[in-house]
């Protein structure tokens, strides 16, 4: 059987000034805090510098801020972290965090107008630039969730697929001579594998960029509609990974588990490390997993206002670096899977739940691979009885040698509606 050792991180949510942060870096605060996340045994930290920080004007990204990236990356460095870095934020935590060359008087799209994307490739060019001879920097991401730019965001920028596609391949492509060690990839919440008619598709998510990226929430439906702490919910960052697979060309891309989190909204604080504990269980069954990455590294201080009330205690540690009970779990089950990489196996997945697609590969109802959709509902039960369960198209169910190549032997199929 084949075996994971995939690398352990967390999402950098510094603990003075959230991601305001970036505003003005404090090498000793974020030396404290990088100090005690790397006491939770990670590998990696994955951090948000604000886009309206980074580049206030379309042609104009500030050289400060880029040299304030490297003093972060080489900060980590000091305790043996690398970096991954988010370049466009973008939507963050609730809040959206766009430039003012964009906005109102100057109302653009960043996804179809052309000026706005030679912005956007220039900066994801020049933060690569800032980084790419620090050792310990892994790559790059585009944005954060940056899908949630589309409807229903009350400043939507409305794109078709076909721009979506250009605008990522624009921006994926922009690092001049990159080093192939350095991964660039793209992200989006769940929106674009369980919302009909969203123009970000899973096409776009399983085929572009170097591997693909999944952001696994309960908050979607799935604590309310099954229970917190139900199979539902501690395997949906495995459902999300394995759904994925579907979609891909290459049966080897590597799935990036970017972010999953303990939700105060759904889980009393005593539930937050056995969920924990069964989410990482799950996910460590995918083939292929590149890497864990645990929103987040801190809670927000309840100094500052109109957050969600979720965002206030998501971390694995509170905001004087002190290990939540959530982050001592945290750090046990990664420090016990890497006691057991090289030993522990994945499953042989040869049974396949069927995902019905049209002719451009886009699932006929997404709604159906959702939580409460027929889909989503089949595969989860069939895990739940101890089937070792994969994904595929019906486009993939057609074809015999594709089957053959994923090693599916049986398929199940489901009615949709």
């Amino acid at each position: 059987m084949n075996t994971n050792s995939p690398r352990f991180g967390v999402n950098y949510t510094p603990s003075k000034d959230w991601m305001f942060q970036w505003m003005a870096i404090e090498p000793d605060a974020v030396r404290a805090d990088f100090e005690a996340i790397a006491g939770l045994g990670v590998d990696h930290v994955r951090v948000f510098p604000l886009w309206p920080v980074l580049q206030p004007n379309r042609t104009l990204v500030r050289r400060r801020a880029l040299d304030d990236i490297a003093l972060v990356t080489d900060l980590a460095g000091e305790f043996g972290l690398d970096v991954a870095v988010d370049v466009i934020q973008g939507h963050m935590s609730g809040f959206d965090f766009v430039p003012a060359w964009l906005v109102n008087w100057h109302a653009g799209n960043m996804f179809t107008d052309q000026p706005a994307i030679d912005a956007q490739a220039a900066l994801v060019a020049a933060v690569y630039d800032a980084v790419r001879d620090r050792p310990n920097f892994m790559g790059l991401t585009l944005g954060n969730e940056l899908n949630q730019f589309q409807r229903p965001n009350p400043a939507a920028m409305p794109a078709k697929p076909a721009e979506v596609t250009h605008w990522l391949r624009s921006l994926l492509d922009a690092p001049r001579d990159r080093d192939p060690l350095h991964v660039i990839v793209h992200s989006e919440n769940d929106h674009l594998w369980y919302r009909d008619e969203h123009p970000f598709q899973p096409v776009h998510a399983s085929r572009l960029g170097d591997m693909t990226t999944a952001h696994s929430w309960i908050f979607n439906g799935t604590a309310a509609t099954y229970g917190a702490l139900s199979p539902q919910s501690v395997r949906h960052a495995e459902w999300l990974m394995e759904l994925s697979k579907a979609f891909a060309t290459d049966l080897r891309r590597p799935v990036w588990l970017q972010e999953v989190g303990a939700p105060s909204m759904n889980l009393a604080e005593a539930e937050m490390p056995e969920f924990c504990e069964r989410t990482i269980e799950a996910a460590l069954t995918t083939e292929d997993l590149f890497a864990i990455t645990w929103w987040c590294s801190h809670d927000v201080t309840r100094d500052l206002g109109d957050y969600k009330d979720l965002e206030y205690s998501l971390g694995l540690l509170d905001v004087d670096n002190q290990v939540k009970p959530l982050g001592r779990r945290f750090a046990e089950v990664v420090a016990a899977a890497r006691r057991d990489a090289g030993r522990a196996s994945v499953p042989v997945r040869d049974v396949a739940v069927v995902v019905d697609v049209d002719a451009d590969d886009v699932p006929r109802s997404r709604a159906a691979l959702g939580p409460g959709g027929a889909v989503f509902e089949r595969w989860h039960a069939l895990r739940e009885d101890g089937v070792a369960l994969a994904v595929v198209t019906s486009a993939t169910a057609a074809d015999p040698a594709a089957l053959e190549a994923r090693g599916i032997r049986e398929l199940v199929r489901v009615d949709p509606r």
